[in-house]
């Protein structure tokens, strides 16, 4: 006898990136006429879908969640289709998936290389999109390892044996892709191969000055250089556009991390200039003309580094190295221990200007351009960094004009791809913070809005309101993020309103169709809970009339603040480690070429601007005095302890 319902074809799991659209099916036959309803589960609350009862259920991914469908006859025969999910990936790689995607399976995650000691914990991730969400099979040394078929591989207990190169395969009826191999070494920590005891990287870009020209480039060549560095296993601060206090700030949370083993990254794109042999970086609230007192000293921070007995220093100046007034007089800088772990790559030569490529929408730094081409090369750090001069001095825009410098006491031949292997306290809580969790808000109406955010930087997030559909009896509904009157001054600057910084929030999350975007710059500077109105407009259509309803949601200072404290940023006298810039480094920048399209323009950048052959008139350079040493501001800021909110 035939059933009731017999469903005849059943919805299919899929891997898809955020923003993707694609279509949930359902198909089924009975003895009567059908009707569909769907159902989704989100972290353990499963609930029906409000119009969703048709065979097919459009979606647009925003989180990972399971569905299924429920069909019923007329004789209330009831059947549910297999449970499915539809895994997001909040975050892909640019230009994944291709643009021609058909579903074929996509590699979004890689597995890492790794060193574990005999007896401990042996865990490999990869991850792959795809439509239908693939299989995945590992192997070992090329062999098939027959109860490894998902994305984690996990062994509890490795031995000696577990050695060996790692790939996994992932698969579905479009075919299949396979990640990259890499090996794992199961031992002691201790071989002739380095590793890192730790991977610590604080990234600074500051573009929008209060007193002197604003720069393109820092934006996006801090924004690549983090992601790039997040791949080499690197726990990554991204700051943007930060005064004198905040710099020393930073810079004594980055010190507090290092340890024994470290590998430390300090990247630094800005105005600066250079004065025999030292560099020095200019904060945005640096006055015109500069004191030494408004600035920062590069050594000074190397010096700390070193005594942090670190395994490599990494300092990637992407700054003008000008200085215009040979009169003044030296101050005593210590010299740096011949430990044989630093390593310097300048963005330009000595006495020389950095230039930024203006291409569209986006601004890089010549060096960046060609820094993000070579850093995931795996090989010693200062090979590495020669190629990205080669690539420079080959390139035909600043030829004349801009060569890379490299500077190094490095005696091993570390690398950035070296594997990490802990030892004592691990830096867990730097980093560029967990984004808050979305979360969705109702309104009296019956109205839904789902809020998420987005972090680009470690002080930059985004404050995202998407409408959900609305109910049956409202209509044309508009919704309205309004800015928090008491942080006028504080973190909803005008001059931090980066367009480039939403340029980049649209490249990452280009498929997300949003109703509603606030910004947040500066979140350092947020020391309070903020309270954000949404304001909902819409036509009831029982009355035909405009209504207006209003919702507040409180953003917690712990989940903006997570860098900086009250306590630590209270203004001590930071009269400390002077820097400035050379006045022709500050000038208007005018084009250098233009592509044959026109689409291209060469200026300085990063202290960045057009050479000029008109002399400074400024009369006031700032001239180089005793310097207090920064470890007394560090010391002090470590002797006052981290805030409640330390990350």
């Amino acid at each position: 006898m035939q059933e009731a319902i017999v469903i005849t074809e059943q919805p299919i799991s899929v891997s898809v990136p955020v923003g993707y659209s694609f279509t949930l099916r359902c198909r089924a036959e009975g003895r009567t006429s059908l009707q569909y309803q769907w159902f989704s589960q989100y972290q353990s609350v499963c609930c029906q879908i409000p119009g969703a009862t048709k065979e097919d259920l459009p979606i647009t991914a925003q989180q990972t969640q399971l569905y299924t469908c429920r069909i019923n006859d007329l004789y209330k025969n009831a059947v549910f289709s297999d449970w499915v999910k539809v895994e997001v990936h909040q975050c892909v790689a640019r230009g994944l998936p291709p643009r021609l995607w058909r579903g074929e399976p996509v590699i979004v995650l890689n597995p890492t290389e790794q060193r574990v000691e005999v007896g401990k914990p042996l865990q490999l991730q990869c991850a792959a999109m795809g439509v239908p969400a693939p299989s995945y099979q590992w192997y070992r040394n090329g062999n098939l390892l027959e109860h490894q078929k998902k994305k984690k591989l996990w062994i509890t207990h490795a031995k000696v044996s577990d050695s060996g190169t790692y790939l996994c395969c992932a698969s579905n009826s479009h075919g299949e892709h396979w990640t990259n191999a890499v090996d794992i070494h199961i031992g002691t920590c201790r071989s002739e191969k380095f590793f890192a005891t730790g991977k610590i990287a604080l990234l600074v870009g500051n573009n929008r000055y209060q007193h002197h020209p604003n720069l393109m480039a820092p934006v996006t060549d801090v924004f690549e250089l983090s992601l790039l560095l997040e791949q080499l296993g690197f726990q990554v601060v991204s700051l943007l556009d930060l005064n004198k206090a905040e710099m020393v700030t930073a810079v004594s949370r980055f010190l507090q991390l290092l340890g024994k083993g470290v590998y430390a990254i300090f990247y630094y794109a800005g105005h600066g200039y250079e004065h025999s042999g030292r560099n020095y970086m200019v904060p945005v609230d640096a006055p015109q003309p500069y004191a030494p007192e408004n600035c920062i000293s590069v050594q000074r921070i190397l010096q700390k580094m070193q005594q942090q007995q670190t395994a490599l220093n990494l300092i990637l100046l992407d700054t003008c190295r000008k200085w215009y007034n040979p009169e003044c007089a030296l101050s005593q800088v210590q010299p740096l221990e011949p430990w044989g772990n630093t390593v310097y790559g300048y963005a330009t030569s000595e006495d020389a200007e950095a230039y930024e490529l203006q291409d569209g929408e986006f601004s890089s730094g010549i060096f960046m351009k060609y820094l993000k081409k070579h850093i995931l090369q795996e090989k010693k750090v200062t090979h590495m960094l020669e190629d990205v001069l080669e690539d420079i001095g080959q390139d035909p825009l600043v030829t004349g004009k801009q060569v890379m410098e490299i500077k190094h006491t490095l005696k091993e031949a570390r690398s950035l791809t070296d594997p990490i292997c802990p030892s004592g306290a691990a830096a867990e809580h730097w980093g560029r913070g967990h984004e808050p969790l979305s979360k969705t808000v109702t309104f009296p109406c019956g109205v839904q809005v789902e809020l998420c955010f987005r972090q680009l930087f470690s002080n930059v997030m985004y404050v995202c309101a998407k409408l959900q559909p609305p109910p049956a009896h409202v209509a044309d509904a508009r919704l309205r993020l309004c800015r928090p009157t008491e942080m006028d001054d504080v973190a909803v600057l005008k001059e931090s309103c980066l367009d480039q910084v939403e340029s980049l929030l649209t490249s990452v999350y280009k498929r997300e169709e949003l109703d509603c975007v606030f910004q947040l710059c500066g979140l350092q500077k947020i020391q309070t809970d903020v309270v954000l109105q949404l304001d909902l407009h819409y036509t009831q259509l029982s009355t035909k009339q405009r209504t207006c309803e209003s919702l507040q949601t409180t953003l917690q200072k712990s989940l903006l603040g997570q860098f900086f404290s009250q306590r630590n940023y209270s203004q001590p006298n930071y009269q400390r480690t002077p820097a400035c810039a050379g006045s022709t480094c500050l000038q208007d920048a005018s084009a250098l070429s233009t592509d044959p399209k026109g689409q291209a323009s060469l200026r300085t950048g990063s202290g960045h601007s057009l050479p000029s052959s008109i002399p400074s008139h400024s009369s006031s350079e700032p001239e180089e005095n005793d310097e207090s040493d920064l470890s007394e501001l560090c010391s002090a800021l470590l002797r006052a302890g981290p805030g409640q909110d330390y990350p």
